[in-house]
């Protein structure tokens, strides 16, 4: 069964890839994932927090005046809080490189424009056969429209490719005000793929210490539906290769990915609590999906349910909310 796709211009064996996590910090991890058959490695992030702390570092060394920063750096989360160093990030890299034979996915994770998107030309020099460039932006300046918040992101895929020749994707939230358009630009400025969706992890309030909490939750396959309607209005109408990333669990989850237009689908949680060898599981079920079904190939089976395809678009525009309000019974 041929299961091959191609995603960021790069010919795979298959569509499945862990996505960015501190999963692959152990090298011996990364090659577990290689062995259970990963298509693709993406790294963890660097995030522009690191590189502005280092700036900050670097600057109270050699200047005298470096208690005028104090203030401004204490913004910054504690350099205990990240695992690796910009450095450190850089030496993993190569490392990883060395150790696997399928292409390798960086990713700089960050929300503003400056000299941290220099780092992008840094990670291809170290081995890195394309970038992730994560948006994790939360709009909560007042002054700011969502125009301006658009355009940040589009400047800084501009200055990325500027810096780099190897292959971008972009990993979005799902919180614009039109996605669609928004993704059209970013395939004029130069963008490769698009990631769908970044995952925003939600404080929690603790009544009793009066404390904002920190909580990691895992995802589940009920937040693959919001991805597979936005994958599927894109389809086939966007130059850039498609990525899931959130909400992909079963085998079933992955065949929706496809069917909906996905060239590739991105797991963490999956992983984290089964192991990298479910990588392999996934796999074995995808091809026996399609054989069963009596697909020749995943690409005949790809956007097979996207917008333009499918028997009943309107469910995946307004009407389906109209529809599912009506639906419910006393």
């Amino acid at each position: 069964m041929d299961l091959s796709t191609t995603y960021l211009g790069f010919k795979l064996p298959h569509p499945l890839m862990p996505g960015a996590s501190p999963m692959v910090e152990d090298l011996g991890r990364v090659k577990r994932l290689e062995d259970a058959g990963a298509a693709a490695i993406v790294m963890h992030s660097l995030f522009e927090e690191q590189l502005v702390g280092e700036e900050i570092s670097t600057f109270r060394a050699v200047d005298a005046h470096a208690g005028m920063t104090g203030e401004a750096s204490s913004f910054l989360p504690d350099p205990p809080d990240f695992r690796l160093g910009p450095d450190e990030y850089l030496d993993s890299l190569r490392k990883v490189k060395e150790a696997v034979k399928v292409p390798v996915i960086a990713s700089l994770n960050g929300n503003t424009i400056g000299g941290w998107l220099s780092y992008a030309k840094l990670m291809q020099e170290a081995g890195a056969d394309a970038l992730e460039l994560n948006v994790y932006d939360l709009a909560t300046d007042f002054e700011e429209n969502g125009q301006k918040v658009e355009d940040r992101t589009i400047d800084m895929l501009r200055a990325v490719r500027r810096e780099v020749s190897i292959p971008v994707a972009v990993k979005l939230s799902p919180f614009y005000s039109s996605l669609a358009h928004f993704a059209r630009q970013l395939d004029h400025t130069g963008a490769d793929g698009l990631v769908l969706f970044n995952r925003f992890y939600q404080p929690d309030i603790n009544v009793e210490q009066l404390e904002v909490e920190r909580a990691l939750h895992l995802s589940s396959s009920a937040e693959l539906p919001l991805r597979l309607r936005w994958i599927a209005i894109l389809s086939g109408r966007i130059r850039p290769s498609i990525a899931v990333s959130g909400g992909v669990h079963t085998p079933l989850d992955v065949v929706k990915a496809i069917m909906a237009g996905a060239h590739a689908v991105q797991l963490v949680s999956a992983l984290l609590q089964r192991g990298p060898e479910y990588l392999r599981v996934l796999k074995g079920e995808l091809a026996r999906f399609l054989e069963e079904h009596e697909y020749e190939s995943l690409d005949q089976m790809r956007g097979s349910m996207d917008l333009m395809a499918c028997p009943d678009p309107k469910a995946y525009e307004r009407a389906n909310y109209m529809h599912i309000l009506q639906s419910w019974s006393f």
